[in-house]
């Protein structure tokens, strides 16, 4: 695949089968994301590879705890046919996460432990390897399709995964083979988005 057909083609797929993704495409996975810049070359992201179905279990829970009441105004009245997909495919993540056969944490190792919106000081230096680890599992074949939910409370995900209290973790990250297809993803037109020099309508 050409970077442009990876790009552009490179849908959430919350919806994965339970089949095992073989160790080495992991690899593969978190070496591109470990790739990417970060905040004076810091190179503090941490990755934590979840295959374990007793902790797959617990972030899933988190999951649920946090997602559910998150979404649930919505999911009893959808606003648009195309939110209403969307939020089915969220809750079809949700009630099927603890069988998703990788989940991938994405961590910062800050200084000292941090709290609150201080979690996200240093988010920028994550992001960048999140959407290499996107880019590379769509020409590897493997849906993904990133959430933060399952980390609002951040000591008990510290707990689950027996991070060091300095971690933050920002993202997860459910990684497997589709059940649906691939296709083009729908943004809105340049000319919304852009101006040169300014910002003027």
């Amino acid at each position: 695949m050409t970077l442009d057909d990876v790009m552009y083609n490179c849908r959430a797929m919350r919806r994965i089968k339970t089949d095992e993704v073989p160790e080495e495409l992991l690899l593969e996975l978190i070496d591109a994301a470990n790739q990417a810049p970060s905040g004076s070359n810091s190179q503090k992201a941490r990755w934590v590879v979840v295959r374990d179905p007793a902790i797959k279990k617990q972030l899933a829970d988190q999951n649920r705890l946090h997602a559910a009441p998150y979404i649930a105004a919505d999911v009893q009245n959808p606003r648009t046919p195309k939110l209403k997909r969307m939020l089915d495919a969220v809750v079809w993540q949700m009630d099927h996460m603890h069988e998703i056969p990788t989940l991938i944490v994405a961590c910062f190792d800050y200084p000292e432990k941090v709290e609150g919106l201080g979690v996200y000081r240093s988010a920028g230096s994550v992001w960048p390897g999140i959407q290499n680890l996107l880019l590379k599992a769509r020409s590897l074949g493997l849906g993904a399709a990133p959430t933060t939910l399952a980390l609002r409370d951040q000591d008990a995900v510290r707990a689950i995964l027996k991070l060091p209290e300095t971690f933050a973790a920002l993202c997860v990250i459910p990684v497997g083979y589709p059940i649906g297809n691939f296709g083009p993803v729908t943004r809105k037109p340049i000319a919304e988005v852009m101006r040169f020099d300014e910002w003027n309508s």
